[in-house]
């Protein structure tokens, strides 16, 4: 079949005959196409559709929806997807005036979080702080201990629902997209200066982020859950708090126990929206205290991320002309590097020609020695008594055979001059 194939030729196919035909006619899996299909954000017919269309019981064929910024629009086999690359995010034209609602509506889990709970607690060993560290990563970005990890679940659900309910999506990111997570600082009070804690303390990060789309400007959604600087005592192999210890029995606990400090998961879950574009820096972050929670904080937070759209608009604008900026800059330095190399290439090219044209010449003339010693010799033969001229004749013959003769003109030939 031929390749490369749009959108628009695979949807037609697709519809046309059941996916395994097609999926042979290209040499691939009908589990492969399917992905494809999916990367390319192509419908395809659900199960049961080619017996129900037998009996004109098929449902009709929806339409094939434009590709979204990030969506694949054309497939080769056993080469990377061609994207529709993604434009610059807009805001939308006019900021909602309308008052965010207190009370979330409660639909059940939201999609995003559904049903990831196992996958959480399907996890490495908590890092030292005591985060998850779960082994998918195809994950809603969550970062938060096992003992919270339900609260984080519904206070997620309920914040994206509250988003979608003012008409703002929440999803992960599809694979594809130049969409980026930041590394997360969860410490509450980390030093100015980096401290190497991150080259120290292994934390995860789901592969794509969890953006919110306020118009097209898409923001990163983190629920974390803060740590802080916590003494702690190191008993039978492990760090615990010593807010939480006991009181030791008579004689203390012992000579292989001491106090230091680590950071520790506190249960203060903190939001974190940031931006997913790289060539633009922002953040702001959201934290729990004493009297409010995530939740209660949800009308704020909607409020400031609408109102952070735009400000994300001009700064991918500013970053964008930077590295356009950045690109020229490049490619100007690269044409100079490219003349000055092919200056020096034709320098050393200029010297190994002469070089070489050299080295023939000085075999020429030891050649045109040779030469002019066995002719000298030849015309003497002559004088010889008639009886030794063979034998000397002979002698001369095996003496040109050794120095493998004189002809330097096959060296002439192989000689290249400096332009070519």
């Amino acid at each position: 079949m031929p390749f490369p194939v749009t959108r628009e030729m695979l949807y037609e196919e697709i519809w046309k005959e059941p996916a395994a035909s097609v999926a042979a006619r290209y040499g691939v899996t009908s589990t492969f196409l399917a992905r494809v299909c999916t990367e390319m954000n192509i419908p395809r017919p659900a199960r049961g559709y080619w017996a129900k269309l037998a009996v004109n019981k098929a449902p009709k064929r929806p339409p094939l929806p434009p590709a979204n910024p990030g969506d694949a629009v054309e497939w080769t086999r056993g080469q990377a997807l061609r994207r529709e690359r993604r434009a610059l995010p807009v805001a939308p034209e006019t900021r909602r005036r309308t008052k965010v609602k207190s009370t979330i509506p409660t639909d059940g889990p939201h999609p995003v979080v559904a049903n990831v709970k196992q996958d959480f607690l399907n996890s490495r060993r908590a890092a030292d702080s005591g985060h998850l560290r779960p082994f998918r990563r195809a994950l809603p970005d969550l970062y938060v201990s096992p003992e919270i990890l339900d609260r984080a679940l519904t206070v997620s659900s309920t914040l994206y629902r509250a988003l979608e309910a003012r008409g703002y999506p929440v999803a992960i990111a599809r694979a594809g997209e130049e969409l980026y997570r930041p590394a997360l600082e969860e410490r509450k009070n980390p030093p100015k200066r980096r401290d190497g804690y991150d080259a120290y303390h292994s934390k995860w990060a789901p592969d794509r982020p969890t953006v919110v789309f306020i118009g097209t400007v898409a923001i990163g959604l983190t629920i974390y859950e803060q740590s802080e600087n916590t003494e702690v005592r190191y008993l039978n192999g492990d760090y615990v708090p010593v807010g939480k210890l006991a009181p030791p029995k008579r004689g203390g606990y012992g000579a292989a126990s001491w106090t230091t400090h680590k950071e520790l998961a506190s249960g203060r879950l903190c939001l974190r929206a940031s931006s997913p574009y790289h060539v633009a820096k922002w953040e702001q972050q959201w934290e729990e205290t004493s009297g409010r929670t995530l939740v209660d904080m949800i009308p704020t937070i909607v409020r400031g991320l609408e109102a952070a759209a735009p400000v994300l608009v001009e700064l991918v604008k500013e970053g964008q002309a930077r590295a356009e900026a950045a690109r020229i800059e490049w490619e100007r330095k690269q044409a100079i590097w490219a003349r000055e190399e092919a200056q020096r290439r034709r320098e050393r090219q200029i010297v190994e020609s002469r070089e070489q044209l050299t080295k023939i010449i000085g075999v020429w003339a030891v050649a045109k020695a040779r030469e002019d010693f066995f002719e000298d010799l030849q015309r003497r033969v002559g004088a010889l008594p008639e009886g030794e001229q063979a034998e000397v004749r002979s002698r001369l013959s095996r003496a040109r055979e050794l120095l493998g003769g004189t002809d330097v003109f096959r060296r002439f030939a192989a000689w290249r001059a400096p332009d070519e």
